[in-house]
Protein backbone atom coordinates (compact mmCIF):
# COMPACT_ATOMS: atom_id res chain seq x y z
CA UNK A 1 0.00 0.00 0.00
CA UNK A 2 1.32 3.42 -0.95
CA UNK A 3 0.72 6.40 1.33
CA UNK A 4 -0.06 9.82 -0.08
CA UNK A 5 1.99 12.53 1.63
CA UNK A 6 0.24 15.92 1.94
CA UNK A 7 2.33 18.85 0.78
CA UNK A 8 2.71 21.72 3.29
CA UNK A 9 3.30 25.45 2.73
CA UNK A 10 6.73 26.56 1.78
CA UNK A 11 8.53 29.36 3.62
CA UNK A 12 8.08 31.71 0.66
CA UNK A 13 4.32 31.08 0.60
CA UNK A 14 4.09 31.83 4.33
CA UNK A 15 6.08 35.03 3.91
CA UNK A 16 3.81 36.14 1.04
CA UNK A 17 0.70 35.39 3.10
CA UNK A 18 2.06 37.28 6.12
CA UNK A 19 2.96 40.24 3.89
CA UNK A 20 -0.53 40.34 2.39
CA UNK A 21 -2.10 40.17 5.87
CA UNK A 22 0.16 42.98 7.06
CA UNK A 23 -0.81 45.17 4.10
CA UNK A 24 -4.52 44.48 4.72
CA UNK A 25 -4.07 45.28 8.42
CA UNK A 26 -2.31 48.59 7.65
CA UNK A 27 -4.98 49.58 5.14
CA UNK A 28 -7.71 48.66 7.62
CA UNK A 29 -6.01 50.65 10.41
CA UNK A 30 -5.67 53.70 8.18
CA UNK A 31 -9.32 53.48 7.21
CA UNK A 32 -10.38 53.12 10.84
CA UNK A 33 -8.10 55.97 11.88
CA UNK A 34 -9.55 58.28 9.22
CA UNK A 35 -13.09 57.36 10.33
CA UNK A 36 -12.23 58.14 13.96
CA UNK A 37 -10.59 61.44 13.01
CA UNK A 38 -13.58 62.42 10.87
CA UNK A 39 -15.93 61.56 13.73
CA UNK A 40 -13.91 63.63 16.20
CA UNK A 41 -13.84 66.58 13.80
CA UNK A 42 -17.58 66.28 13.16
CA UNK A 43 -18.32 66.08 16.90
CA UNK A 44 -16.16 69.13 17.56
CA UNK A 45 -17.86 71.05 14.75
CA UNK A 46 -21.30 70.12 16.09
CA UNK A 47 -20.32 71.23 19.59
CA UNK A 48 -19.07 74.56 18.24
CA UNK A 49 -22.27 75.03 16.25
CA UNK A 50 -24.36 74.20 19.31
CA UNK A 51 -22.31 76.62 21.42
CA UNK A 52 -22.82 79.38 18.86
CA UNK A 53 -26.55 78.71 18.76
CA UNK A 54 -26.74 78.93 22.56
CA UNK A 55 -24.74 82.17 22.57
CA UNK A 56 -26.89 83.73 19.87
CA UNK A 57 -30.10 82.57 21.57
CA UNK A 58 -29.04 84.20 24.83
CA UNK A 59 -27.99 87.37 23.01
CA UNK A 60 -31.33 87.46 21.22
CA UNK A 61 -33.25 87.14 24.49
CA UNK A 62 -31.23 89.91 26.15
CA UNK A 63 -31.55 92.14 23.10
CA UNK A 64 -35.32 91.72 22.91
CA UNK A 65 -35.67 92.72 26.57
CA UNK A 66 -33.22 95.63 26.46
CA UNK A 67 -34.52 98.68 28.31
CA UNK A 68 -35.60 101.40 25.91
CA UNK A 69 -35.55 105.20 26.15
CA UNK A 70 -39.07 105.15 27.56
CA UNK A 71 -37.75 103.52 30.75
CA UNK A 72 -34.29 105.11 30.87
CA UNK A 73 -34.46 108.26 28.74
CA UNK A 74 -31.16 109.81 29.86
CA UNK A 75 -29.08 106.71 30.48
CA UNK A 76 -26.89 104.61 28.22
CA UNK A 77 -28.44 101.16 27.96
CA UNK A 78 -26.04 99.41 25.57
CA UNK A 79 -22.32 99.67 24.97
CA UNK A 80 -20.61 97.49 22.38
CA UNK A 81 -16.84 97.66 22.74
CA UNK A 82 -13.82 95.63 21.74
CA UNK A 83 -14.36 92.03 22.91
CA UNK A 84 -17.25 92.91 25.25
CA UNK A 85 -20.88 93.97 25.34
CA UNK A 86 -22.77 95.58 28.22
CA UNK A 87 -26.49 96.29 28.28
CA UNK A 88 -29.43 96.95 30.59
CA UNK A 89 -32.44 94.71 30.22
CA UNK A 90 -35.87 94.41 31.79
CA UNK A 91 -36.78 91.46 34.00
CA UNK A 92 -40.33 90.16 34.30
CA UNK A 93 -41.05 87.68 37.09
CA UNK A 94 -44.36 86.36 38.35
CA UNK A 95 -45.94 88.56 41.02
CA UNK A 96 -43.06 91.02 40.72
CA UNK A 97 -42.94 94.55 39.26
CA UNK A 98 -40.75 95.20 36.23
CA UNK A 99 -37.12 95.42 37.29
CA UNK A 100 -33.83 96.17 35.56
CA UNK A 101 -30.51 94.35 35.49
CA UNK A 102 -27.11 94.80 33.90
CA UNK A 103 -25.87 92.05 31.58
CA UNK A 104 -22.24 91.87 30.50
CA UNK A 105 -20.68 89.69 27.79
CA UNK A 106 -16.92 89.36 27.60
CA UNK A 107 -14.42 87.46 25.48
CA UNK A 108 -11.30 86.50 27.39
CA UNK A 109 -8.75 83.76 26.65
CA UNK A 110 -10.95 82.41 23.87
CA UNK A 111 -14.03 81.99 26.10
CA UNK A 112 -17.21 84.01 25.64
CA UNK A 113 -18.91 84.48 29.02
CA UNK A 114 -22.03 86.19 30.34
CA UNK A 115 -22.66 87.89 33.67
CA UNK A 116 -25.83 89.43 35.07
CA UNK A 117 -26.52 91.60 38.08
CA UNK A 118 -29.35 91.26 40.56
CA UNK A 119 -32.60 92.82 39.27
CA UNK A 120 -33.36 96.17 40.88
CA UNK A 121 -35.74 99.11 40.73
CA UNK A 122 -33.26 101.48 42.36
CA UNK A 123 -31.64 103.57 39.61
CA UNK A 124 -28.69 104.47 41.84
CA UNK A 125 -27.97 100.79 42.39
CA UNK A 126 -28.42 100.18 38.65
CA UNK A 127 -25.89 102.92 37.84
CA UNK A 128 -23.40 101.31 40.22
CA UNK A 129 -23.93 97.91 38.59
CA UNK A 130 -23.37 99.54 35.19
CA UNK A 131 -20.12 101.25 36.15
CA UNK A 132 -18.78 98.14 37.88
CA UNK A 133 -19.53 96.06 34.79
CA UNK A 134 -17.78 98.56 32.51
CA UNK A 135 -14.74 98.61 34.81
CA UNK A 136 -14.74 94.80 35.28
CA UNK A 137 -15.04 95.45 39.01
CA UNK A 138 -18.28 93.58 39.57
CA UNK A 139 -18.81 90.35 41.48
CA UNK A 140 -21.51 88.97 39.21
CA UNK A 141 -21.40 85.19 38.65
CA UNK A 142 -19.78 84.19 35.37
CA UNK A 143 -21.39 81.70 32.97
CA UNK A 144 -19.19 80.41 30.14
CA UNK A 145 -21.19 80.24 26.91
CA UNK A 146 -18.66 79.11 24.30
CA UNK A 147 -14.95 78.32 24.03
CA UNK A 148 -12.50 78.50 21.11
CA UNK A 149 -13.60 81.97 20.05
CA UNK A 150 -10.87 83.93 18.28
CA UNK A 151 -12.64 87.29 18.23
CA UNK A 152 -15.97 89.05 18.53
CA UNK A 153 -16.92 92.20 16.65
CA UNK A 154 -20.10 94.25 16.92
CA UNK A 155 -21.91 97.05 15.16
CA UNK A 156 -24.94 99.07 16.25
CA UNK A 157 -27.75 100.76 14.36
CA UNK A 158 -28.86 104.05 15.87
CA UNK A 159 -32.43 105.22 15.41
CA UNK A 160 -31.41 108.65 14.10
CA UNK A 161 -28.80 107.31 11.65
CA UNK A 162 -29.04 105.38 8.41
CA UNK A 163 -26.13 103.01 8.70
CA UNK A 164 -24.10 100.73 10.96
CA UNK A 165 -21.49 102.02 13.38
CA UNK A 166 -18.60 99.91 14.65
CA UNK A 167 -18.87 99.03 18.33
CA UNK A 168 -17.24 101.73 20.43
CA UNK A 169 -17.58 104.54 17.91
CA UNK A 170 -21.14 105.23 19.05
CA UNK A 171 -20.17 105.96 22.66
CA UNK A 172 -20.63 109.71 23.32
CA UNK A 173 -17.43 111.51 24.29
CA UNK A 174 -17.42 114.05 27.13
CA UNK A 175 -17.28 117.73 26.19
CA UNK A 176 -14.92 120.37 27.53
CA UNK A 177 -16.89 120.58 30.78
CA UNK A 178 -16.65 116.84 31.30
CA UNK A 179 -20.34 116.32 30.62
CA UNK A 180 -21.50 113.50 28.40
CA UNK A 181 -24.73 113.75 26.48
CA UNK A 182 -27.04 110.79 26.33
CA UNK A 183 -26.19 108.23 23.66
CA UNK A 184 -28.50 108.00 20.66
CA UNK A 185 -31.09 105.21 21.07
CA UNK A 186 -30.03 102.02 19.31
CA UNK A 187 -32.40 99.76 17.41
CA UNK A 188 -30.14 97.05 16.02
CA UNK A 189 -27.09 95.04 17.08
CA UNK A 190 -24.90 92.99 14.76
CA UNK A 191 -22.63 90.40 16.37
CA UNK A 192 -19.91 88.47 14.54
CA UNK A 193 -18.20 85.50 16.23
CA UNK A 194 -15.01 84.11 14.72
CA UNK A 195 -14.57 80.52 15.87
CA UNK A 196 -11.04 79.11 15.89
CA UNK A 197 -10.56 76.76 12.95
CA UNK A 198 -13.45 78.10 10.91
CA UNK A 199 -12.84 80.09 7.75
CA UNK A 200 -15.71 82.52 8.12
CA UNK A 201 -17.28 84.12 11.20
CA UNK A 202 -20.80 83.41 12.43
CA UNK A 203 -22.89 86.58 12.11
CA UNK A 204 -26.34 87.52 13.36
CA UNK A 205 -28.38 90.72 13.68
CA UNK A 206 -30.60 91.34 16.71
CA UNK A 207 -33.50 93.76 17.09
CA UNK A 208 -33.14 95.74 20.31
CA UNK A 209 -36.09 96.22 22.62
CA UNK A 210 -38.54 94.17 20.61
CA UNK A 211 -40.43 93.00 23.72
Amino acid sequence: MRFKHSRGFTLIELLVAITILAIVAVLGWRGLDSIVRARVALTSSMEQTRGTQISFAQLENDSEHMAGPDLLPVRETLRAEQQRLTLIRTVFDDNQPTRLQVVAYRLQDGVLSRRESQPTRDLNVLDQYWQNALNNADSMPVVALQANIASISMRTWNIDENGWRAGGTDVPAPNANGDTKAAAPKKGLEVSLQVIGQERPMLKVFLLGAV
